[in-house]
C-alpha cells in the first residue's frame, strides 16, 4: 500500500472533546454521525488496538474481513472506509501522518502472549482485557460478544512475499495521528497497548491523545 499521507484542517485547540489515555488504558467513547475522532501518537511507536461498532445497533460493528475485502488492501491508510459485517461503512480515515495502520495483529491476549512469548507472560495486561473492561456496565446490549477483529493504528505488521506476517518496529513518530469521520453513530473502544514482548510498543507503552471534533 501506498503511504499517502494528509494532515488535517482542523485545530487541536478547536477539540470538542479532548482527553489523554495513559499506557495500559482503556477508553470508551460515543462519536456522533459527521464528527471527527483523532488519535495522536503522543511519544511516536505506540500501537493503540480500536474497536468500533454502531451506537443504535451493537451487533453492527466493525469487521476486518469485509473491510479489507472492499479495499483489497490488508492495510488501512488515507481514505479507507472501515466496514460492518453488513457492509455498512462506519468511518472514513479523512487525514493521517503516519500512513499505514494494521488489521492482522489483533489484540494481545494472555492466551495469545503465553503461545507466543511464555506462559509466564499469561499474567500481564493486555487489550483483550482491557476491551472487556471498557464494555462492563457501559451499556445493557453489550458484552464481550461483540467483540471480533480490531485495528491497531500506527502499529507495523509486515507481509512478507511468502504470505507470513511479523511485529516489526513502528513506522509512526512523536505526534503523528490518525482521523476518522463517523459515517454513522458510533462507540470507540480504545486499549491503549501495554504489550511489553513485541517492539509495537518500542517496549516502552507510552500515552496516546484523542480528541473529537463536531461537524
Amino acid at each position: 500500500m501506498r503511504m499517502e499521507l494528509r494532515e488535517s484542517t482542523r485545530v487541536a485547540a478547536q477539540a470538542a472533546y479532548r482527553t489523554t489515555v495513559a499506557p495500559g488504558e482503556y477508553w470508551i467513547h460515543p462519536v456522533e454521525r459527521g464528527a471527527y475522532l483523532r488519535i495522536v501518537d503522543v511519544e511516536g511507536n505506540q500501537a493503540v488496538d480500536s474497536f468500533f461498532f454502531h451506537r443504535d445497533d451493537p451487533w453492527e460493528r466493525y469487521s476486518a474481513c469485509d473491510t479489507l475485502a472492499a479495499q483489497q488492501n490488508v492495510y488501512l491508510g488515507l481514505g479507507s472506509i472501515l466496514t460492518s459485517f453488513s457492509g455498512t461503512g462506519l468511518l472514513e480515515i479523512t487525514a493521517d501522518t503516519c500512513g499505514r495502520h494494521d488489521t492482522l495483529g489483533g489484540a494481545c491476549a494472555a492466551e495469545s502472549n503465553s503461545v507466543r512469548y511464555h506462559l509466564d507472560t499469561r499474567h500481564m495486561h493486555n487489550c483483550r482485557d482491557s476491551f472487556i473492561q471498557a464494555l462492563l456496565g457501559y451499556d445493557e446490549r453489550i458484552d464481550k460478544s461483540v467483540l471480533a477483529a480490531n485495528v491497531n493504528f500506527f502499529m507495523n505488521v509486515p507481509i512478507s512475499t511468502g504470505g507470513g506476517s511479523t511485529f516489526a518496529d513502528g513506522i509512526s513518530g512523536p505526534g503523528k495521528y490518525v482521523e476518522l469521520r463517523a459515517l454513522v453513530p458510533v462507540v470507540t473502544v480504545i486499549s491503549n497497548c501495554p504489550q511489553l514482548n513485541n517492539p509495537c510498543n518500542a517496549f516502552n507503552p507510552t500515552p496516546v491523545e484523542v480528541m473529537i471534533f463536531e461537524e
